[in-house]
């Protein structure tokens, strides 16, 4: 099974921890190299955050625990990436 490079993944999270020490956080787990944390909407009690995953092998079941631990919920992956990075194209629909 061919490991997974990127996942992106939405996010619904509390105003603690911010955004910094979410990304933070998920960035320390084994196997990822780097996170990207976009906020993408602010209500009055939480946050909806895309994070951006990648690594040479990022377990992703570990990602979901710790935004889990952190009082995130997941709303949807968006994206997953395995094996060689494949550049998108664009096609007709889009």
């Amino acid at each position: 099974m061919a490991p997974i490079k990127r996942v992106v993944i939405d996010i619904l999270k509390p105003y603690e921890p911010t955004t910094i020490e979410f990304a933070q956080a998920v960035s320390d787990l084994k196997g990822v190299k780097g996170v990207n944390a976009t906020l993408l909407e602010t209500d009055h009690q939480v946050q909806n955050i895309k994070l951006t995953v990648e690594g040479k092998n990022v377990d992703y079941e570990a990602v979901q625990a710790k935004i889990d631990e952190l009082g995130g919920t997941v709303h949807s992956v968006d994206q997953i990436v395995c094996g060689e990075m494949v550049e998108e194209i664009e096609t007709p629909q889009d």
